[in-house]
């Protein structure tokens, strides 16, 4: 793979400088401003909208599967962090300003390989570990991701396929590996929500005495309102009238 990012007719390679020659017609302020969000800025952004999530979703009724998500989003990130160590190792393709000139490379010292993207495969396995958790907040991660690997390319840092390659990184991961890792987390994230001590953690306290007091309050809700209409619980059926009944009736 290296080999063919020395062909300058190469589309990774023309795309490469077609992004990165932003930087060299833009003012040095919009650099530095690319340089810290491409470092920096996306990531701190994915973090603070998983905390964002994490606050909004302890106060729902699903609280206990939505935070076994948000726990998964840095597990995967971790793991596909680690599954790119032999990846980087087995393909070795130099950075990019390391074969072609004339790039605008806006942070020097990048002495790894280049192919997967580091950042893009972080960023891209905790925006997907957000979206299990929640759509909405997920989709805003995903974005955030992909102004991530844009930002990589343009600091001459990476290739675009690096980046592309770093997103299916650790999309796959974070996908794959979910069934299993929610198995596992949403038994234990209902257990902690159970704790007097830390129970906050996966569920609000005003929610948890909501849930409590409906699930208490069972049968003599008889409203027959289902978690989908309103109630908290499950549908209460009344039961049948028996034939003694009926005659009791007439009876009267």
């Amino acid at each position: 793979m290296a080999g063919l990012a020395l062909d300058g007719a190469n589309p990774d390679v023309s795309l490469l400088y077609d992004i990165n020659g932003l930087a060299a017609d833009a003012p040095g302020w919009f650099d530095r401003v690319m340089e810290f969000v491409g470092e920096y800025g996306t990531m701190l952004g994915i973090v603070l909208l998983g905390l964002w999530c994490w606050w909004r979703v302890r106060r729902h009724d699903d609280a206990v599967t939505s935070v076994a998500g948000l726990v998964w989003a840095p597990l995967a990130a971790a793991i596909a962090l680690l599954i790119n160590i032999p990846i980087r190792g087995f393909v070795e393709r130099p950075r990019p300003f390391n074969d072609h000139k004339g790039l605008e490379v806006l942070i020097a010292g990048k002495t790894d390989y280049s192919f997967v993207s580091d950042h893009a495969t972080l960023a891209m396995a905790i925006a997907v570990g957000v979206f299990v958790a929640n759509r909405k907040f997920g989709l805003a991660a995903i974005g955030l991701a992909v102004v991530a690997g844009f930002c990589r390319v343009y600091m001459g840092v990476h290739y675009p396929t690096d980046v592309i390659g770093g997103f299916a990184l650790g999309t796959a991961v974070a996908l794959l590996l979910a069934p299993v890792a929610m198995a596992l987390l949403t038994p234990l994230m209902a257990a902690i929500s159970r704790s007097q001590k830390v129970g906050w953690l996966v569920r609000a306290k005003g929610s948890a005495q909501r849930a409590g007091s409906v699930a208490g309050a069972g049968p003599a809700l008889g409203s027959g309102l289902g978690p989908g209409d309103g109630g908290g619980g499950p549908a209460v059926v009344p039961a049948p009238r028996g034939a003694d009944s009926t005659r009791n009736d007439l009876a009267a």
